[in-house]
């Protein structure tokens, strides 16, 4: 024969166990989720991995990185100093900007010209700080925003905050994650007869 009692406790620990699966539940759905990390637009994949193989001192996620932090990958971006994918200011594009579609042109809004441009100029900064104090991939991104000149008088960042905000963003939050992404597809896509990809920044 079952007491009052007994079913007042059966009852108090049903109650309990909904109770707990409701918090369960309620903790799965408002738990913060891990971002999504930042992928390259196929669209740009080719002309990226083309271009990492012009330097041997940048790589995909790198170039995905400041490309990432330059434009946000829009090719018709415009800070009104910079222009492109790749923001070049325009006397810098005139003397690096290069025709990498075939059309006979060199364009600053067309990505296939902008990115392969983008990379070997990253080679000749990595080229023009190799001489000075500090990591090599810091000093080239700072000179990429700042120009040159200012690193160079600065023996390393310059007191610039926008530069110091621009290396800081590109080394310590996207290229940890363009670096996870790409390893995701990487694992995804597996090619046939690919090379193993060697760490680079």
């Amino acid at each position: 024969m079952v007491t009052r009692r007994s079913r007042t406790v059966a009852t108090l620990v049903g109650g309990a166990l909904v109770l707990a699966a409701a918090i369960l539940v309620v903790r799965h759905f408002t738990a913060p989720s891990e971002p999504e990390l930042p992928t390259i637009p196929e669209a740009r994949r080719p002309v990226v991995e083309a271009a990492a193989r012009l330097c041997p001192k940048v790589s995909v996620p790198l170039l995905a990185a400041q490309i990432d932090a330059e434009s946000g990958w829009r090719p018709d971006a415009d800070s009104g100093h910079a222009q492109g994918i790749s923001q070049f200011a325009p006397q810098t594009w005139a003397e690096w900007g290069r025709d990498g579609d075939g059309d006979g042109k060199a364009d600053v809004w067309e990505p296939e010209d902008a990115i392969p441009s983008q990379a070997r100029y990253m080679c000749h900064l990595y080229d023009m700080v190799k001489n000075l104090p500090g990591d090599p991939t810091e000093l080239a991104l700072a000179a990429y925003n700042a120009g040159p000149t200012a690193v160079l008088e600065a023996r390393g960042i310059p007191r610039i905050d926008e530069t110091r905000e621009y290396v800081d963003r590109i080394l310590h939050t996207l290229l940890p994650q363009y670096r996870k992404s790409e390893a995701e597809y990487a694992a995804a896509h597996p090619s046939p007869g690919a090379s193993r990809l060697t760490p680079r920044p």
